[in-house]
């Protein structure tokens, strides 16, 4: 016979120690991530000010500033972001609300799962060849920006999948059985109930992408530049030496650098005021990646409440 309660005796303990294990697991990666933010903000906190965020980077490290990679982070993230948050919602939409289920769209879903794990550096040299080389985009800001695009865009993808697949089909049903369309059952119902796990699949890509340096290294993004893109009706001279005004997305031509690589070049420089350098530029970009998935978050938060009103 079964002795239950040993049976039921062994389970708890067996629940008890995976929990103890997990807690502990836990515990050690909280606290290596503390160090880390610890030692990193010993290091950098002392070093911001108002000069080092407004001046521009400089062979003396007591001049040093992070203007230029500052902007050229932002104005890049921005090109990420208008490019793949639209292409990746609408390709989710399409492969799971109107694509046919056969082999085809089978082996497109296998192959955007895949994606999501392949190494940044391979995006670095597929755009390369693409935008730089064939398309003549030059190491812009719009090069940039297209690389870290593609770079997410099997994640916003997926993430506005498993979105959509997680609304009850009922509700689907409901909206047919009363004339409504296709593209209103998506527009008006689907939508406003996937945006918070759509936004979820956004933030993570974002915070992946300022982060990432190969593949900008790859395209041949510069680690010294001492100038801003040109803002709309600024003051500017060709290469042609024709004088004239910026135009309104001049910018996206523009020469960059990011935090990620002046963080990259500063290392790389012998001395401790290159480190400190190094570590207040880490603690910018932590501050800029939260600062940007606080809004996120806030955008979330808000369709939500409006969902239940």
């Amino acid at each position: 016979m079964l002795d239950t309660a040993r049976m039921v005796r062994k389970a708890k303990l067996e629940d008890r120690v995976f929990a103890v294990v997990g807690v502990v697991c836990i515990c050690i990666v909280l606290g290596v991530l503390a160090a880390l933010l610890g030692r990193l903000a010993v290091q950098g906190l002392s070093r911001i000010d108002w000069a080092f965020l407004t001046s521009f980077p400089s062979r003396h490290a007591d001049k040093s500033g992070i203007l230029s990679p500052l902007v050229g982070s932002l104005l890049v993230m921005l090109v990420t972001s208008l490019t793949a948050i639209p292409l990746g919602v609408a390709a989710g939409i399409y492969l799971e609300e109107y694509a046919k289920k056969n082999r085809l769209t089978g082996l497109i879903e296998i192959n955007i799962t895949n994606l999501a794990g392949v190494p940044s550096i391979v995006y670095g040299l597929m755009a390369l060849g693409l935008f730089v080389y064939t398309f003549r985009f030059e190491r812009s800001v719009l090069s940039g920006g297209l690389t870290l695009a593609f770079l997410i865009l099997p994640i916003v993808i997926v993430a506005t999948r498993e979105s959509l697949r997680a609304i009850p089909q009922n509700m689907r049903e409901a909206a047919y059985a009363l004339g409504a369309t296709r593209w209103q059952v998506v527009r008006h119902h689907l939508l406003p109930y996937s945006a918070g796990g759509i936004s979820t699949g956004v933030i993570i890509g974002i915070s992946r992408a300022i982060g990432e340096t190969a593949p900008l290294v790859t395209i041949g993004a510069l680690t010294y530049i001492r100038f801003l893109p040109p803002y709309p009706g600024q003051i500017v001279e060709s290469a042609e030496g024709v004088i004239r005004h910026a135009g309104p997305l001049d910018w996206v031509w523009s020469p960059f650098t990011v935090l990620p690589i002046q963080m990259f070049n500063w290392v790389s420089r012998p001395g401790d005021r290159f480190l400190e350098n190094a570590a207040a530029t880490g603690v910018v970009l932590l501050a800029v990646t939260l600062t940007l998935n606080a809004g996120a978050i806030w955008f979330r938060a808000r369709m939500r409440r409006r969902i239940k009103w």
